[in-house]
């Protein structure tokens, strides 16, 4: 086959594209440049974008005698990601850009430009497996690997995009795969792997939607409406979040205060207890499935963070909404964030999470509204 070989740069996607090459498909790396900020581009950003970035994918591409070519993509993912991003925490949702980008960037602009150049798949250095079941179809799954599976993060893809889609390192351990990078002699083969957002360069996050929203003066209160501090934004808070709240008097019997909820029509930050955190039912929309969508109620495991607890539960959709309930209550799951379902190791799809309550102890908000649920 002919494929592209998405390179980062980083020794994932070096050892990637290796192995394609050794499965026999004929190759070529491509570096996308997805930023329009110089800061991120210049040597030592965080991330996984930068001019030294794609430095290193050029000289694997090198090593291995491949083609190797640079792709502009960043207006799109300024578009698809940047600006989405930005627009869900104005709205009181907090994101998850890795979802967004590989939806909308590498498994769909990505792979449509391959495709029209005459190109039959994509990989990429993602820990996850493919796996081809008796009717041929190709389901999602996690990797070997557990503590570096990212098939939470691939949840967003379809099945006309898996069946473009290869994932070469999912049946290897992390520990192997730098091993293989120093066998192979890349210069990579130590190199950390990226962390944090890869558009926001010093990592701090709410430094850089302020400089984009602006400051946004507003109450934090008790779910009761008492005002007990002020903020500079909304936007700069999450459901479960504790620090920077900054608040002038402590919680009655002493307890420490959390954010139970975002309120972004009256710019207000709701604070309480840990155990308004708490949540067993959870409604989504946006759903992605990875093959055909779930009929009636069905049992899966759900997980809401990319490296949390899978969590069993049941589930049923209805179009583009999906139910969920959880077996137990679990904290600090916010609007926006995405719930991945499994069954057993294969991914089921996915939802952006838009609201969440406790069928067990319901709790309202100063509004009268389930805490969590969107004002």
């Amino acid at each position: 086959m002919h494929v592209v070989a998405a390179m980062s740069g980083g020794v994932d996607s070096a050892v990637a594209a290796s192995r394609m090459l050794e499965a026999g498909h004929e190759v070529v790396g491509v570096h996308l440049a997805l930023s329009q900020n110089a800061a991120t581009l210049r040597e030592s950003a965080r991330g996984c974008c930068t001019i030294e970035d794609a430095g290193d994918a050029r000289r694997v591409a090198d090593m291995l005698g491949i083609p190797f070519y640079v792709w502009d993509m960043a207006a799109r993912f300024s578009s698809d990601v940047v600006e989405d991003f930005i627009a869900e925490y104005a709205a009181g949702r907090t994101p998850n850009p890795c979802l967004r980008c590989n939806e909308k960037i590498k498994f769909t602009a990505l792979l449509d430009k391959a495709l029209a150049l005459g190109f039959d798949a994509v990989a990429t250095g993602h820990y996850a497996q493919i796996v081809e079941n008796p009717s041929g179809a190709r389901e999602l799954h996690r990797a070997v690997d557990m503590a570096k599976d990212q098939s939470y993060v691939l949840g967003v893809l379809d099945e006309n995009q898996l069946a473009r889609s290869f994932f070469p390192l999912g049946d290897t351990a992390k520990s192997q795969i730098r091993a293989e990078a120093a066998a192979h002699g890349f210069y990579v083969a130590a190199k950390p792997d990226s962390h944090d957002i890869c558009f926001i360069p010093d990592g701090d996050t709410r430094k850089w939607l302020t400089d984009r929203l602006g400051e946004q003066a507003g109450d934090i209160v008790e779910v009761d409406g008492t005002k007990v501090g002020e903020h500079a934004g909304a936007y700069a808070f999450t459901v479960g979040q504790r620090r920077g709240l900054h608040l002038g008097q402590p919680a009655a019997g002493g307890e420490p205060r959390y954010v139970v909820e975002v309120k972004p029509g009256t710019n207000t930050v709701v604070v309480g207890t840990r155990e308004l955190l708490g949540v067993d039912a959870i409604t989504g929309d946006h759903a992605r499935w990875c093959g055909p969508a779930p009929e009636g109620v069905v049992s899966v495991g759900a997980q809401v963070r990319a490296h949390g607890e899978e969590i069993p539960a049941t589930a049923w959709a209805d179009g583009e909404r999906v139910e969920v309930r959880l077996e137990r209550r679990i904290r600090g799951v916010a609007p926006g964030q995405s719930v991945v379902l499994y069954d057993g190791t294969r991914v089921v799809g996915s939802a952006t999470i838009a609201k969440t309550s406790s069928s067990r102890t319901p709790t309202s908000g100063p509004s009268g509204a389930p805490i969590g649920s969107p004002a």
